[in-house]
């Protein structure tokens, strides 16, 4: 009789078969076979080669700093909070709950953003102790431990401190601040130890689309780099007569003003001072002092304490298209004069309203306030050569420069923005001009008292009140004189003719069309 004997499945079967086969390759190579599951590799990309700023940073970081300005806060009564001023319905601080008087007087004592400020500088003599008032950035220009900043950053300070990349508070002396290019520079005592500091850029070698990388101390965080590219120059933001800035495109913020703005050979470029901000915080735009302005000063005041200008004393506006028109000019470029005050070195030479300063020593003057910047640049007492055009023609002068004047400004620029003033009770009308005149009171020139709102007159900022004194460089006394001088610009072949426009704050030219003058 047979057994019955079940059949092994397919299933069991091959494992058999696996398992037999794996022996067999143990036998044949004495190793035992490592089984490892097949899993996917993980996602891996080369990337393309490009620049790294560590190698800049590493080098340029020890010789930025974080500037604290301090200023002195008169000492505090337990009866008040700490300088503060309450006025609730006529109550003041004494008059207060108990229970709120704690939390006014915590207040009072504490520092920004409800933290006890940093350890105070200086004696307690009763004139008040110092206290961190604003904070900036700077960086060393000499390994003796010169420092250069802005101006706005160290103007209201009464004692400075300098802190460094690894933490050292170091205090610092104002050696000298200049207002007109927001430039300072301070000084601390390394007691024989010498700084990392670092050089100036060649301006000649800043191109528009470099890369730069700007380190500094923005909202007190310290030792912040950030990075972007040159995306502008000779950017004039209205600060002043100097203006001439580099636009960097890399996100500065409040801190970050005097720090600097290094190329990829860790050159200070420039020194960052403003940022466009319609928020208050970084929108990608920021302004640097260029160093070749930068270094100037600097050096100046490093040397003396403060900068010595050369002066013209003369008012001076833009050429704008419609002026080089009306004075036959071909392009529009140069300094306009327009009045050159008694006394100054270019009353002496014998500039007059009305030239036009297009060249210093053989050099093109672009504008105004090129023309300012060269000039400034110059040392007192420096002889010049002014090409101006004058009455249609070229001629040159001579000035020997003088010095500027504390709060006397080389190239005023003049808006014209002024309150009218009472107009005179005859009046003429010169209608296709848009103006209302009649005779000035001291009897120079014409009084301006009325204005055609659809006028050019009116969209070139004329106002009533203001006076004419000349036209085309003639003096005129009536509007017959006027008419007079028009007509005589027309067979000349003029489309517009320059007034002189005097006003309370001095006086400019705006050049009118003539088109439609009879």
């Amino acid at each position: 009789m047979f057994k019955n004997i079940k059949a092994p499945s397919l299933n069991t079967a091959l494992k058999a078969s696996t398992v037999a086969g794996l022996a067999a390759a143990v036998l044949a190579t004495g190793i035992p076979l490592e089984i490892t599951r097949s899993y996917a590799e993980a996602v891996k990309v080369q990337a393309p080669s490009v620049p790294s700023f560590a190698n800049v940073v590493d080098a340029v970081s020890p010789a930025v700093v974080s500037v604290r300005v301090e200023n002195r806060v008169k000492p505090v009564s337990d009866d008040d909070a700490s300088g503060f001023s309450f006025d609730f319905n006529g109550r003041g601080f004494d008059d207060l709950p108990d229970a709120l008087k704690p939390f006014f007087r915590q207040f009072g004592e504490q520092g920004p953003q409800g933290r006890r400020g940093p350890p105070h500088h200086g004696p307690q003599d009763g004139k008040g102790r110092l206290r961190p008032v604003a904070q900036g950035s700077g960086f060393f220009i000499s390994d003796d431990g010169y420092i250069v900043t802005n101006n706005h950053v160290v103007s209201d300070g009464a004692a400075f401190v300098a802190v460094m990349n690894d933490g050292t508070e170091l205090d610092a002396k104002l050696i000298g601040k200049d207002p007109r290019t927001d430039l300072a520079v301070l000084k601390v005592d390394g007691k024989g130890r010498k700084f990392t500091y670092v050089n100036w850029a060649d301006d000649n070698n800043v191109r528009v689309g470099d890369w730069v990388v700007a380190v500094g101390n923005p909202f007190g965080l310290g030792g912040t780099v950030t990075a972007g590219i040159v995306s502008a120059r000779g950017r004039d933001i209205g600060s002043g007569p100097y203006d001439d800035y580099l636009q960097v495109d890399a996100a500065v913020n409040r801190g970050n003003s005097g720090g600097p703005t290094f190329n990829l050979n860790g050159e200070v470029v420039g020194i960052n001072t403003a940022i466009f901000s319609p928020s208050g915080g970084s929108v990608g735009i920021a302004f640097a002092i260029p160093a070749s302005t930068a270094k100037d000063v600097v050096a100046d005041l490093m040397k003396d304490g403060q900068v010595s200008r050369g002066y013209l004393g003369v008012q001076i506006q833009p050429v704008t298209k419609d002026i080089a028109d009306s004075l036959g000019l071909s392009e529009a470029s140069g300094a306009l004069v327009v009045s050159a005050q008694a006394g100054t070195p270019g009353e002496k030479a014998g500039m007059k309203a009305g030239d036009v300063v297009t060249a210093v020593n053989g050099e093109t003057v672009k504008d105004a306030r090129d023309l300012s910047r060269r000039i400034g640049a110059m040392t007192p007492g420096k002889k010049v050569e002014l090409s101006v055009w004058r009455a249609g023609k070229a001629q040159s002068l001579t000035v020997e420069l003088g010095t500027l004047p504390a709060e006397q400004k080389d190239a005023a620029l003049d808006d014209g923005d002024q309150a009218p003033e009472q107009a005179p009770a005859s009046e003429k009308a010169l209608a296709d001009l848009g103006l209302t005149v009649g005779p000035s009171d001291d009897g120079k020139g014409l009084q301006i008292t009325g204005i055609d709102p659809d006028s050019d007159a009116a969209d070139k900022g004329i106002k009533e009140g203001e006076k004419i004194t000349s036209v085309n460089n003639q003096e005129v006394s009536n509007a017959d004189d006027v008419v007079k001088v028009l007509n005589q610009a027309k067979k000349d072949g003029r489309t517009r003719a320059l007034f002189q426009i005097q006003s309370k704050d001095g006086s400019r030219f705006v050049a009118l069309p003539i088109n439609s003058q009879g």
